[in-house]
């Protein structure tokens, strides 16, 4: 048996805050603004109430209350092609854990879950964004760096 659990709404503010543990540890600055957070849970909520939605989560809680860690993941469709006849596209971010509960696998068993759900939905291509920390952890469950420039435009 998994330590990780699917997420449920009630977890959405626990999810944002581990959002937040995340952002802050990759950007090694604290947040200025937190006006976001309100806005994401609601968001999170809604779409974790959608059994049948394009998001998911897995979570391990926290002794005492709370979430531990978390990993969250969507899936997109896209245009079919030769390698992905589907278009379905999974795609992971927010892999938290909460600095004193790391080095205990929990973020390894949320995204075991996650990739559980990606497999059961049928996605054949899960991508994520990796930081140094992470990894050897996603190496490690297979996934493999692409030479696939990233590019964005911000509004």
């Amino acid at each position: 048996m998994s330590i990780a659990r699917p997420a449920v709404t009630g977890d959405a503010e626990e999810l944002v805050r581990l959002r937040t543990v995340m952002l802050e540890s990759v950007r090694g600055a604290p947040l200025a603004d937190t006006g976001w957070q309100p806005l994401a849970a609601a968001s999170l909520r809604e779409r974790l109430g959608d059994p049948d939605g394009s998001l998911a989560a897995f979570v391990v809680p926290r002794p005492g209350g709370g979430l531990a860690a978390c990993a969250v993941g969507t899936v997109e469709r896209r245009l079919g092609g030769p390698d992905n006849p589907q278009g379905t596209t999974g795609y992971v971010f927010s892999v938290a854990t909460d600095e004193d509960m790391r080095r205990r696998g929990y973020s390894r068993a949320c995204m075991e879950g996650l990739l559980g759900w990606f497999r059961g939905r049928g996605v054949r291509r899960v991508d994520l964004r990796a930081s140094e920390h992470g990894e050897p952890l996603y190496a490690s469950l297979g996934f493999v760096r692409t030479p696939d420039p990233a590019m964005r435009l911000r509004w």
